[in-house]
């Protein structure tokens, strides 16, 4: 090899790779499928939680652990804030096939991302597919999903949630923090 040869061999091997081409998929590790294990870990964690919850609490008992924190076993048969339940039953149905359509379709998205460049957003993603992936767990197994977490200040409460809630809410937050700064990036002056 010539001095002209290695000197280009140098300048490839120091570029970075080119992105997938658009509608190609990245291999999987590469992808934001990277971010899967997260998932799992969401799931894992909020089976656990709730399944040592259900074991040590009876329904309504409650544990005051700070000031503003309680624990406490409540099911919601409905879906954010009990929004539909009270509804006779159909309900269940409808937000298992939505946490499974939602699922796949966030699974799609986060194959062909670039785990390199979105990586926020493929942590966002995958905290809001174990998020609805544990809570449809519940719905299959018992048709209503295990609360414990309450938050309240005075006489205020907030309805009470659990682990999958929590990765739902952060992973929507990192959505919306990858977008702020996506918006910024577009707006900054090129160099």
């Amino acid at each position: 090899m010539n001095e002209v040869e290695r000197e280009g061999a140098a300048a490839a091997a120091a570029k970075p790779p080119a992105p997938a081409p658009r509608g190609r998929l990245l291999p999987a590790m590469a992808s934001g499928w990277r971010w899967l294990p997260l998932s799992v870990v969401v799931v894992l964690l909020d089976r656990v939680v709730k399944l040592w919850i259900g074991h040590h609490f009876a329904p309504l008992e409650r544990l005051r652990v700070s000031p503003v924190l309680d624990i406490i076993l409540t099911y919601n048969t409905g879906a954010a804030f009990s929004f539909l339940a009270d509804a006779s039953g159909w309900q269940r149905w409808v937000f298992i096939l939505l946490a499974l359509a939602v699922s796949a379709a966030l699974l799609v998205w986060m194959r062909r991302l670039d785990a390199r460049i979105h990586g926020l957003l493929a942590c966002g993603l995958a905290l809001i597919v174990g998020g609805a992936l544990g809570n449809m767990i519940d719905r299959l197994a018992t048709g209503r999903v295990v609360d414990f977490i309450h938050v309240h200040w005075g006489t205020h409460y907030f309805p009470a949630f659990n682990v999958a809630d929590s990765a739902i809410t952060v992973g929507a937050a990192l959505l919306l923090l990858d977008a702020w700064q996506e918006g910024r990036r577009a707006r900054a002056p090129s160099r």
